[in-house]
Formats: structure tokens, sequence, C-alpha cells
């Protein structure tokens, strides 16, 4: 355990205390439930919901450790791991993954190889995406919608009052980013996934303003009489809010391709979306 938790606990925050000023690397792997992770020393497993399921994961570091908002992992999901990053970690560069879904490798030497797993990306491909776009910030390639915008998928998969509350909490409380979120949800791409890895500065000033406009939201949104699904809102908003976070603040930003370690179901996928948007037919279910 010791090991696992080595590569975050050399740098965690302490009052008063700046981040590293050795360029390493902490990208948490967010995960509920045991499972394998990649095993470059950037990668730190990272229990999220650790306060509503002690039992598990019991190798991994607790997201209930330290400062922390564990107890909303039913709502928050993958973003309570997010914000004990923010907190307890003091990396030069911190980055956020979920145990089925990667940043994949730019070593063209690994590409046939047949386990996954070692097509993962390592710290010296993040490097190396830094030193050479000199991006603040690594994000997903973008999703493209192609035949619906942004904001029409969500209203045709989701509860299209979340997007109201999200428009109403930019609009009251920080007006400056409603242009850019006007463009993306117009547009028909995204960044998506809650997935990234950004200076320690950017990562920081980012989720200090997503956590207040989260709050904002839960505050005026009515959820009491959401299924468990649909209560995961905050994860869901806030893919809509990084892109308007970096534009707005003229962050420059480079791609990675993503990989899965599981097979995708694409036909689901593809078939949800035609449902969605033909049919009405919200989703139920993650795919």
């Amino acid at each position: 355990m010791l090991a696992l938790l080595a590569p975050c606990l050399e740098n965690v925050k302490v009052e008063g205390r700046q981040l590293s000023s050795q360029k390493d690397i902490t990208v948490a792997v967010a995960a509920h439930k045991p499972y394998c992770m990649p095993n470059d020393k950037c990668y730190l497993p990272l229990h999220v919901g650790a306060d509503l399921h002690p039992e598990v994961c019991l190798d991994m570091q607790q997201d209930n450790l330290g400062e922390n908002i564990s107890q909303k992992n039913a709502s928050y999901s993958e973003l309570t791991g997010m914000y004990w990053l923010w907190k307890n970690c003091g990396s030069f560069y911190k980055g956020l993954v979920h145990y089925r879904r990667h940043f994949k490798t730019i070593d063209s030497s690994k590409a046939k190889s047949k386990n996954p797993f070692d097509l993962i990306a390592c710290s010296e491909d993040f490097k190396e995406v830094f030193d050479s776009t000199n991006s603040q910030v690594i994000v997903p390639k973008a999703r493209n919608y192609y035949i619906d915008t942004v904001e029409a998928h969500y209203r045709h998969t989701l509860p299209g009052e979340q997007l109201d509350a999200t428009r109403a909490a930019l609009n009251c409380y920080c007006p400056k980013y409603i242009p850019a979120f006007e463009r993306e949800m117009s547009g028909t791409k995204a960044h998506m996934f809650n997935m990234f890895v950004a200076e320690g500065d950017v990562f920081n000033a980012y989720c200090e303003w997503l956590f207040f406009v989260l709050e904002k939201i839960e505050s005026s949104l009515d959820s009491t009489e959401y299924d468990a699904f649909n209560a995961r809102w905050p994860g869901r908003i806030s893919e809509m809010l990084l892109d308007t976070w970096l534009s707005t603040n003229d962050i420059k930003l480079a791609e990675m391709p993503t990989i899965s370690p599981e097979p995708v179901d694409w036909i689901a996928k593809g078939s949800g979306f035609l449902a969605a948007k033909f049919f009405g037919k919200k989703y139920k279910r993650s795919f």
C-alpha cells in the first residue's frame, strides 16, 4: 500500500506549501472497485466514494482521507476524486483518469500490442506532449456529435433543467463565462469524460471555480425525484463546463486519444444516441 501512496503523499498539500518544484506528475485513477491498474509511476489508484463503501479497494488511496467530499460520491461520481487531488496533492502536474478510460500512449512502437494496458500513456508521454506543444493542459480528443449540438444532445438524453440551472448559475455568479458556455452549447464538439492532466496551478484554479459553480447549481436544482442514474448530474454537468473554463481563461490545450481496457459496445452507444434524438428515449444507464 505504501508504494501506491508514495507518488502523491510526497507532495501532499499542507498549509502554506507551494506546488512541487520538480516536474513530477500524479494522475489519479478513479475507481470504485478492485481493478487492474497501469504500472507507470505517475498513476495513483484512488478509491472514490470510500466514505460510502469503506470495505472495498483497501489497497488504494482513499478519497475520504485529508480534505474531501467523499460522502458526495453517489452524485459527484469521479469528481470526489478530482476534489481530493485538488486539496491533497501538490505535484507539478496533476490529472484524473478512470479505471476503464485512459489516455493512449504516443509511442508508436507499442501500437501492435494486444494488451490494452501496454497502450496506456506513461509519464514520459505526458511530458513529451506538454513540452512539444507548450500546452498547460492535456484533454481527450473532442467528442463530435455531428448531427446534434452539445446542448441538444444533453436535452435529448438527460433532464434539461440541469442545463437551465447551470446557465442561471453562470449568469448570476460568473457571467463572463456565458459567451464560452453558449459557444459550446451551440457547437457539436466538446472535451468529455472529466479526464485531463494539467499544470498544478491550472488544475487547482479550475477546481476552485468548478466546485463553486456546482455548489450554486446544487442549491437551486430540485433533484429530490431523481433516480440513482440522474442523481449523478454533477459529473455530467461538469463535462459541459471544462471547455467553458479553458476557453474563457485562454488556457492552451493539447489533445490525446483515449483507450479503454475493456471492449466498448459501440452498437449500444449508437442505438442509445439515435433513440434519444429521434424517439425521445432518455438515457437510463451509462453506456
